[in-house]
């Protein structure tokens, strides 16, 4: 009789970094977020932002690139399961997009409290 074995921690890894690199393959809106958090990376880097500020950051980068991918797999599954427009799926495809919507805008409203201050000081010195 063959055991009902779990996979190996390492695989279940694998499975994550595929599901992580097939959102950012296939998502405009997730390489979007990776330019931005690219983008924010070079800023904080240049600016040498405080510890704190970092952690905002990171901690701001994993709730918008997370949800971007619940997202992405929210609409696989409604797409899996129907391919009819549905009240329904329509609900669930656009909540789990306006989840991003609104971490993006208020993870930019940060970037806004943590960088202005930096730009401003920096157009003084020129």
């Amino acid at each position: 009789m063959e055991k009902n074995r779990k996979n190996p921690l390492i695989r279940s890894f694998g499975y994550a970094f595929e599901g992580i690199w097939t959102g950012i393959r296939n998502e405009r809106n997730m390489r979007i977020h990776c330019l931005a958090v690219i983008a924010v990376t070079c800023a904080g880097t240049l600016f040498h932002i405080t510890a704190a500020q970092w952690c905002i950051c990171l901690l701001l980068f994993a709730l918008v690139i997370s949800l971007e991918l619940v997202n992405t797999a929210v609409e696989a599954v409604v797409d899996l399961v129907t391919e009819e427009k549905k009240p329904l799926a329509k609900i669930a495809k656009d909540t789990a997009a306006g989840a991003v919507l609104f971490a993006a805008l208020i993870s930019a409203v940060v970037g806004l409290i943590i960088f202005v201050p930096y730009i401003v000081e920096l157009l003084r010195e020129l």
